[in-house]
Formats: C-alpha cells, structure tokens, sequence
C-alpha cells in the first residue's frame, strides 16, 4: 500500500466568503468552486485552484465552515477562532485496501467510510497517529482530479 498525491490542504474557516476574497486577492486564485452543503458531515465546503506556473492551477484549497453549532469543525474553530489549517488529504486508487492497511498499521480511524466533498470514498486518521496531522485518505477520483 502506498498513498497517492496530496490532493489538498483542508483549511477551517469561520467564513467562506471572506476567505475566499482573500485567496483571489492576495493569492491571485481564480479556479473557485461554488460554496455547497455537505450535510452529513455538517460542513460547507468550496474548493480554490491557488495558481501554479505557465497557467496552471497549483495547490488545491479546502474551505470548510461549519453548518451549525454541531459540525465536528465547531470545536476547532473555538479554539482557531480566525481558521486554519483543519486537515491533509491523500488519494488512494481503493478505500477499502487503504482503510485495512491502516488498520493492520494500528491507526486510529475516525469513524465509517463515507463520501466526500469530491464524491469519492473518503476516512479521517486521528492526529496522534499521523505526526499530529489530521488526515484525510479519499479514494481517487475517477477520471481524473
């Protein structure tokens, strides 16, 4: 088993909006999806291409501001009340081959298997298991990024 790409950094935010002005204006971005729900994991989410060199779109950015006072990102933001870095995420060509491999490694998995923003298979390692990061694994899309 072995991960694939950095597909992007999840960044809290207590404000799409405002972060969003503030990756077009001092970032230069231009590639921004439209903010959207995701409630099942009680989250708003918009993805920013961060320009990368020759026209080509750099690093992808996760925003995601909590739904309500229930969203697992309620807690952090508390704590970061101006946002931050919230998560990485690594693709995997198969979810259930990355989920047993990690649990054979003994890493702590936080909670089942479900779909994310890019609606794709996607699981979270707890932090203490991953060098202090929280990680994300999400199954490769299909068809490209």
């Amino acid at each position: 088993m072995k991960l694939g790409r950095l597909n992007h950094i999840g960044v809290a935010t207590p404000s799409i909006p405002e972060s969003v002005a503030y990756y077009r204006e001092v970032m230069g971005a231009t590639s921004i999806t439209e903010p959207f729900d995701l409630p099942e994991q009680g989250v708003k989410v918009c993805f920013v291409d961060t320009p990368g060199e020759n026209g080509t779109n750099g690093t992808q950015i996760e925003l995601i501001e909590p739904l309500g006072p229930d969203s697992t990102l309620t807690g952090f933001l508390a704590k970061n009340p101006a946002g931050g870095q919230h998560h990485l995420c690594y693709e995997v060509p198969d979810i259930a081959e990355a989920r047993a491999w990690f649990e054979g490694l003994g890493k702590r998995i936080l909670g089942p298997t479900r779909i994310g923003a890019h609606g794709t298979p996607i699981f979270f390692l707890h932090p203490k298991d991953m060098m202090g990061q929280l990680t994300e694994i999400m199954e490769s899309p299909r068809g490209g990024h």
